[in-house]
């Protein structure tokens, strides 16, 4: 009897057992309002309508092919992709500089690091951006670009470095002290045995930041040169109905594109944990 009340005890206490509550019907309407709009804007690329309502008058892949023959849509998704890279590269070294830092040794302001590290998670982004633009302002230096991928690599930062401190904190530093043991210096232990082992992680923690950087908008906005990234050129095509259909159609591929990234950064993450 003890036994038994000690495991409804614990079952009790993970939350395991019965409610009263209609927790399948609340998760079937959490499921609907968030992929019902994806849902819809899916069937809305094929439409042959050239306005979002129903009733749909019929099908067509045409939009997926004037996607294809859109060169300043295709020039916007290029330029995306361009700061993606640099953002997604800049980001992830910085982290993984922040995250050795953070858990392998002890210094004054450790605490403020981390907190630097993780602030524009909390930080609204058009707050970051006017604050960007500013600063760019202040300093002459030119929108373009490079300013755009430098401040995507500062929002994006906070995802690298909380990916590589949770791989960081499960690997033994035993190993580190077993290869300066045998002989090699602090650097050559990072570079030979830590980073091979953080290879997944820091794929993950890439793909990731890449993302965060590729559908940002509102900074993208502020610092945006002459160059447009895709956001900021889907956001001012959507006042044109003739253009519509075919931004509603790239939206599904970069979507789509978005998705699998995602998925494949979950993927590698939890194999590498």
């Amino acid at each position: 009897m003890t036994t038994t009340a000690a495991v409804r005890r614990a079952s009790s206490a993970i939350g395991v057992g019965r409610t009263r509550l209609p927790l399948r019907l609340v998760y079937l309407l959490m499921i609907v309002f968030l992929y019902l709009p994806i849902t819809v804007l899916f069937v809305f690329s094929f439409s042959t309508n050239t306005t979002l309502k129903f009733p749909i008058t019929g099908f067509t892949a045409d939009w997926y092919a004037a996607v294809f023959q859109n060169e300043q849509l295709l020039a916007a998704a290029r330029n995306s992709l361009v700061v993606g890279f640099l953002a997604a590269t800049v980001a992830t070294g910085l982290g993984l500089a922040a995250s050795i830092a953070v858990i392998r040794f002890r210094f004054a302001g450790r605490g403020l690091l981390l907190a630097l590290a993780g602030a524009p998670l909390v930080v609204p982004f058009i707050m970051l951006a006017v604050a960007l633009f500013l600063l760019f302002n202040l300093l002459d230096v030119p929108r373009s670009l490079l300013t755009i991928a430098a401040g995507h690599s500062v929002i994006a930062l906070p995802y690298a470095a909380l990916i590589l401190l949770s791989r960081l904190i499960g690997l033994d530093p035993a190993i580190e002290e077993a290869a300066m043991d045998l002989g090699a210096s602090y650097p050559a232990t990072l570079r030979r045995v830590v980073l091979p082992l953080l290879g997944p992680s820091l794929l993950s923690a890439w793909l990731t930041c890449f993302i965060v950087s590729f559908d940002e908008v509102a900074l993208a906005v502020f610092l945006a040169g002459g160059d447009q990234t895709f956001p900021v050129y889907l956001y001012g095509q959507l006042r044109f109905a003739q253009t519509l259909p075919v931004m509603i159609a790239m939206a599904v591929l970069l979507m789509l594109g978005t998705v699998t990234l995602t998925l494949l950064a979950f993927l590698i993450r939890s194999r590498s944990e």
